[in-house]
């Protein structure tokens, strides 16, 4: 029999049933799906404010790309939410994602503040794509804390796996 784990003060992400409810949950192919083409929409809009930077040309084309973003991030938020509901039973700010969802709020308010700037005019060309580029780096800050939260959860399901493997009649442990 295997001794029982050590206390290491680290809690899982997801409990079995959570767990469960995460990998039935089509809200899991829907964040699966739009994280991927809300990064893409970023590199694509990355590219059309910097070039505006570079050449002077295309302000247009950034703005568009900079709405285009601030839609898809959006979605995302409001699938993410629907997500957290169903796995966690909490819109937001479950325990395992709090502070994820706490830096996406900043992610938003900047995005936000990027789409009121540029329809009411309140800042010039220039300092509306700064707002922009402001949130596109708070945006790489939240995405890594979700990349490394998603490897949290395939190193916990691994782990699972070699325990139920271990304690399974028949395994030598």
């Amino acid at each position: 029999m295997s001794e029982p784990k050590a206390d290491t003060g680290h809690h899982p992400l997801y409990t079995p049933e959570e767990r469960m409810r995460r990998d039935a949950s089509p809200w899991t192919l829907v964040q699966g799906i739009l994280a991927p083409l809300q990064f893409l929409v970023f590199l694509v809009s990355l590219a059309l404010v910097l070039r505006y930077f570079w050449t002077g040309n295309g302000a247009e084309a950034a703005a568009i790309s900079v709405v285009v973003k601030t839609m898809v991030l959006y979605t995302i938020m409001i699938t993410g939410s629907i997500w957290e509901k169903v796995v966690f039973d909490k819109w937001l700010f479950a325990p395992a994602f709090f502070w994820e969802d706490v830096f996406s709020f900043l992610v938003l308010a900047l995005h936000t503040a990027y789409l009121y700037v540029l329809f009411t005019g309140a800042l010039p060309v220039d300092q509306q794509l700064y707002l922009a580029l402001a949130a596109y780096a708070a945006y790489v800050i939240n995405a890594a804390q979700f990349i490394l939260k998603l490897r949290a959860a395939r190193l916990q399901a691994a782990n699972d796996d070699i325990d139920e493997h271990a304690m399974s009649p028949g395994v030598a442990t």
